[in-house]
């Protein structure tokens, strides 16, 4: 490589990172492909300056690419499943091993509904699923604060985020019990960082992201035509992706410090819209 090559590349790294994480340490949680806003997340943090542990549900693992990341990362995988406390308590026990200490940050990227995925309507849902449902996309993230505050897991004035959907709060009718379960995350969210900033200044929030491309986004009936709406409804059109990772980095930095128990939307502006002159000229 010549020298306007090195000093190019120089260039680029300098503009992509100003170290806003430098020195910090945190847990990804859901970072299936290169698709999911989980491994954005992981490329944004690493680039400004933090090491991270990826992890996700053993069967998960065998599928997707976090293995590619985690060498590109220079990090290692530990597989866990969020609904075992077991599995949680061995991933946080490993991670403060491999870090020499507390974490500073974890992302909460978890959701998964089995009546989604088998297309049953809302009205005919099986609620042995719905149960599952609960467990994966929203009990996991109370196990998972729970266990690392008994486990003091987490430095002084740290930050936990969740990836939520504004289907909490509004009617999306083809989200099916998902929206429940988004409701109950951002729940945790609130009465768990009471406690968590109350013990030990850790802050807590959720993201409600605008529809995104994701592997398992694009699995939601109708997807692809609420994205287009979601879009023109939007002043600034749907945050993507890298967009999103860019927000979680904000959220795990030090700029960020007096910000818990909000539910922020990253939506392009979806989430204060009525209606759009676009969509009724369509």
């Amino acid at each position: 490589m010549d020298v306007k090559c090195i000093f190019a590349a120089f260039i680029k790294s300098e503009i992509m990172s100003n170290g806003l994480l430098q020195g910090k340490k945190g847990i990804i949680f859901g970072a299936l492909d290169d698709k999911s806003i989980a491994w954005k997340v992981a490329e944004k943090c690493h680039e400004q300056g933090a090491q991270i542990i990826l992890t996700n549900a053993p069967v998960a693992l065998r599928f997707g690419g976090i293995y590619e990341l985690a060498e590109k990362l220079n990090t290692k995988v530990v597989g866990a499943d969020a609904t075992k406390v077991e599995d949680l308590e061995n991933l946080l026990k490993e991670s403060m091993e491999f870090f020499g200490g507390k974490v500073d940050f974890i992302l909460h990227s978890i959701g998964m509904s089995l009546n989604v995925r088998k297309k049953r309507d809302y009205t005919d849902l099986n609620y042995e699923w719905m149960q599952t449902t609960f467990d994966i996309s929203a009990i996991s993230f109370h196990k998972l604060m729970q266990t690392a505050m008994k486990m003091d897991a987490v430095n002084d004035w740290g930050s936990i985020v969740a990836l939520s959907y504004m289907a909490a709060q509004r009617t999306f009718p083809d989200y099916n019990e998902m929206a429940e379960a988004k409701s109950l995350l951002e729940s945790f969210a609130r009465s768990f960082g009471y406690h968590y900033g109350k013990k030990a200044k850790v802050r807590v929030n959720t993201i409600s992201q605008s529809p995104t491309v994701t592997t398992a986004g694009s699995g939601v009936k109708g997807f692809g035509d609420f994205f287009d709406y979601a879009d023109k409804m939007s002043p600034l059109g749907n945050a993507s992706a890298e967009a999103c990772a860019d927000y979680c980095v904000t959220m795990f930095s030090d700029l960020t410090r007096m910000v818990t128990m909000q539910n922020l939307f990253h939506d392009g502006g979806f989430s204060s819209m009525g209606m759009a002159p676009e969509i009724l000229d369509k």
